[in-house]
């Protein structure tokens, strides 16, 4: 895949101000074909290490874990209250965003819980320009004029609701809990960029997810975990495009205002397992993880990057990592290394009869294009960090390598083509705390670099200037694929009180 230029020079402004980029907890699979900047909009839930690049698999996060895995929650002690204000941008004014979640979680002898609520408005990207409306017939080309919509200002409002709920098993070393979210959406951050010819887009939906976790500590620091989730993703975009104008050899062409509604369909069935033990000596720890994600995509959008209808699809998913840590009294140094292989399958259908290109008849219900993905994904953590009593600090490197091969069937022109492309993204991260025994202070912050505004090689689709706990995005692109690089840019700040103690 090429890249545009990208101005390094623009780095120092936030001199290395770091930032969290939007990930969806471990056991959900993100299917992504295009490198499309996104920030922290599910970044709902207060971290430990995620300043360590978000090093997990041999290292426990005691702020994470119980939203990530609900029978974690067991390891809660007495009443936690808890705030993580999170605030992003995106460069080349491609949309920002602010969170606010409140939330409290609980431990007994025997039970152990918690809830939350998040409040988060969302501000859209910049549109490019293009040749706007002519309400008259113009004879002359040099008058028409180049018009730039106004952007007016589309903020939307989400809100998120989660909690979990478990239980000890006395004398087992074993817990089970449930874990239930609901989010609803006014918008999921980027999709208006992949409509860069629309004026506005106007997104409803909702994502709604249950998980079951088990966790067995097996003694001399040896556990081994389990959950089992089923996510569901549902909105709705509606794609408004203006009355547009183009000169076309002698006689002008207008194209009406129009209004296109696309589905945003995906159901997600998910396994995870993940296994800790100590390493010889007392200051190492080694993990692993296998992680299985089935998703059924009953409708995908019809993106403007590939402008071939789809209807459904299907994709499965694995996560095979492993890491290790080392704890040298108040320092510790974490690396993971996840491989992620992911076959998907999606396909369009003929509403009704339509001939083909050599005059052959396609049925109604008969496909028209066949596409099937080919990942081969890589992601590499390391991560250091020091406690003292009160202060600490962190820094962290992310690394996302992904690759994927797309073989395409198209019926309809009778024709085969293969694309072959990838990109890296690059996280380094930076993490500051004070701990206290009466609350705990902490911020996060992450840039990444690699992602952008996406277009096609030879289609003007990408503006000169530039998972999914959400929905994937799952694009067949009509071209070899190029970006407008863009920095993200996201802080986390985060408030921890203890009310009591067990």
């Amino acid at each position: 895949m090429r890249t545009k230029p990208f101005l390094w020079g623009r780095i120092w402004l936030p001199w290395l101000a770091l930032l969290l980029t939007a990930t969806a907890p471990a056991q959900l699979i993100g299917v992504k074909t295009v490198p499309l900047a996104a920030g922290g909009q599910f970044l709902l839930f207060p971290t430990q290490n995620s300043g360590m690049g978000g090093v997990s698999i041999a290292l426990e996060d005691p702020l994470l874990d119980p939203f990530t895995n609900p029978a974690r929650g067991s390891q809660i002690e007495g009443l936690r209250l808890y705030s993580a204000p999170a605030f992003y941008n995106i460069s080349d004014e491609l949309g920002g965003g602010r969170t606010l979640p409140l939330g409290m979680l609980f431990g007994s002898r025997r039970w152990f819980g918690g809830i939350s609520l998040t409040a988060q408005q969302l501000q859209a990207a910049e549109k490019p320009e293009f040749f706007g409306p002519v309400p008259t017939y113009v004879s002359n080309p040099s008058q028409i004029p180049y018009y730039q919509y106004p952007n007016e200002e589309q903020n939307a409002n989400n809100l998120y609701f989660s909690g979990l709920l478990g239980t000890r098993i006395p004398g087992s070393g074993l817990a089970m809990a449930a874990g239930f979210f609901y989010a609803g959406l006014e918008a999921v951050e980027g999709v208006e960029v992949l409509y860069p010819r629309s004026q506005k887009v106007e997104q409803s939906g909702r994502l709604a997810e249950v998980r079951l976790g088990m966790l067995a500590e097996l003694g001399e620091r040896r556990s081994i975990e389990g959950v089992l989730l089923y996510h569901h993703a549902d909105m709705t975009q509606d794609v408004f495009y203006p009355a547009t104008y183009w000169w076309g050899g002698f006689e002008p062409f207008v194209e009406p205002a129009r209004v296109e509604r696309n589905l945003d369909r995906t159901a997600t069935w998910g396994a995870h397992l993940q296994y800790r033990q100590p390493l010889p000596g007392e200051q190492w720890q080694a993990g692993g993880i296998l992680t299985a994600n089935l998703k059924t995509h009953p409708k995908i959008p019809n993106y403007e990057l590939m402008n071939i209808p789809r209807d459904p699809g299907d994709s499965r998913a694995l996560n095979i990592g492993g890491g290790v840590t080392r704890c040298n009294g108040p320092a510790v140094f974490g690396v993971d290394l996840v491989y992620e292989p992911i076959w998907s399958h999606t396909w369009a259908d003929a509403a009704a009869p339509v001939e083909t290109r050599n005059g052959d008849i396609i049925p109604a219900g008969g496909k028209t294009v066949d596409n099937r993905f080919t990942f081969s994904n890589w992601l590499l953590r390391v991560g250091v960090g020091r406690q003292d009593e009160p202060f600490g600090f962190q820094f962290g490197l992310q690394w996302r390598w992904i690759r994927y091969w797309l073989d395409q069937e198209n019926y309809l022109e009778e024709f085969r083509r293969s694309l072959k492309t990838g990109w890296s993204e690059w996280s380094p991260s930076l993490g500051l705390s004070l701990k206290f025994p009466e609350f705990q202070l902490r911020y996060t912050g992450r840039l990444t670099l690699g992602t952008g505004r996406p277009g096609v090689s030879g289609a003007r689709l990408a503006s000169p200037n530039s998972g999914l706990m959400g929905s994937d995005l799952l694009i067949a692109p009509n071209g070899e694929v190029v970006v407008d690089e863009a920095m993200v840019l996201t802080h986390q700040f985060s408030v921890v009180i203890p009310l009591k103690a067990k």
